[in-house]
């Protein structure tokens, strides 16, 4: 327990040296249409660091101090691409995207088609995200207006839950799929197990493997809560060698210990960096609720009693920018 409250003091240390170092930073913003080879486009938002004034805007429920359109300050950024949740959008964890963009990292998150808070049609099709991600590494490589700003040899990502497998996937994982009917079999009362009944989605083994699509440009992951995470075997594991930062929360009560985070870090050759959260539900690791959006899902926002996510996102930011700032290739 010592050793790891002290990492974590290490981690935010070096996270606010990073932000001593490029003093006056902001976080521009800017969102784009990013196209899908084998579907329709994708949604994106784009964080960076700038140096142009920032203001409150508007971004779906929440409000974020950003410079809309503004400056991309700096050369050879790197990038970090998210992805987020079931049913959830790119803006899902837009705080920390503001608290890379301060420290001087592009964020490119994007919202995922057919599973996403508009449309659920798609929320059994997990082998589409880990593509979509390509497809948004692409874009920002190649077709964004700013690309040239962008070291290609410094790339990490960021997910959480379905959008915690899909970067298990994206760095060179590959899951068993047929693992998922008996595991509901044996786990009927589980979140993802009832709404896979629920929508009766057939489970079954497939006629053929699903295309996995990895990326070998990401060269470091951050990883909460994974979905999923038992169907990774530790041969389906052992294709990842890039570094991991490996969240879940103590009280997650959708995906429960330890079938899922703790299946994949029981299984991965090389031990992650492992954090346990004291107290945290599943959603924990999502931005802080607006009374807005708690009003229209209400189940996203609670936590459990005691634990109180803004205090908690206070740690976990500066966390995120200090693994990536010591884990990315250096410049």
């Amino acid at each position: 327990m010592k050793r790891r409250i002290a990492a974590k003091i290490a981690g935010a240390a070096l996270a606010i040296l990073m932000l001593a170092a490029t003093p006056g930073l902001s976080a521009g913003f800017e969102r784009a249409t990013v196209p899908d080879p084998e579907g329709p486009p994708l949604e994106a938002g784009i964080w960076y660091p700038s140096g142009t004034p920032a203001s409150s805007q508007l971004l779906g429920p929440f409000q974020q101090t950003v410079a809309t359109g503004g400056e991309v300050a700096g050369r050879g950024l790197p990038l970090i691409v998210v992805s987020h949740s079931t049913g959830g959008s790119f803006a899902d964890h837009y705080d920390t995207a503001l608290a890379l963009a301060e420290a001087g990292f592009m964020v490119a998150a994007v919202t995922h088609t057919g599973d996403n808070y508009r449309d659920n049609s798609g929320f059994a099709r997990i082998e589409n995200r880990p593509r979509h991600i390509k497809a948004l590494v692409d874009y920002m490589l190649a077709s964004w207006p700013h690309r040239d700003l962008i070291d290609p040899a410094r790339i990490g990502m960021f997910g959480f839950s379905a959008g915690g497998f899909t970067a298990l996937v994206a760095v060179g994982g590959t899951p068993d799929m047929t693992t998922v009917a008996p595991y509901c079999a044996a786990h009927p009362d589980e979140w993802s197990c009832r709404r896979l009944k629920e929508q009766t989605i057939n489970v079954s083994a497939p006629s053929t493997a699903p295309n996995w699509v990895h990326d070998p440009r990401i060269a470091a992951a951050v990883i909460a809560a994974p979905a999923v995470g038992y169907a990774f075997s530790p041969e389906g594991l052992s294709g990842i060698k890039v570094p991991i930062q490996l969240w879940r929360g103590d009280s997650d009560e959708i995906l429960p210990h330890p079938n899922y985070a703790q299946a994949v870090y029981d299984r991965l050759r090389a031990k992650p960096e492992y954090h346990v959260v004291p107290n945290a539900g599943h959603f924990a690791f999502l931005a802080p609720c607006t009374p807005a959006l708690a009003s229209i899902v209400p189940e996203i926002c609670r936590d459990p009693a005691g634990f109180d996510r803004t205090t908690f996102h206070r740690e976990f930011n500066p966390a995120v920018v200090a693994f990536f700032s010591a884990k990315l290739p250096p410049r």
